[in-house]
């Protein structure tokens, strides 16, 4: 297994996880002075949780 890309499907994976916390239990979320609604985060799911399995099979070869 190649360790940085098996290091990096594991960020992505926690950012995933995070994501489908804020989703469960909303909390407020702010940038640069403008609130960020939970909706960005199934988005955020999906292209974070993608990035993780598709490093993790990078990770096996």
């Amino acid at each position: 297994m190649k360790p940085f890309t098996t290091i990096a499907a594991v960020i992505f994976l926690l950012m995933g996880l995070l994501h489908i916390y804020r989703i469960v239990a909303p909390f407020p979320v702010t940038i640069g002075g403008t609130s960020v609604g939970p909706e960005i985060s199934w988005l955020a799911v999906v292209v974070t949780l993608g990035l993780a399995f598709g490093l993790w099979r990078e990770a096996r070869r």
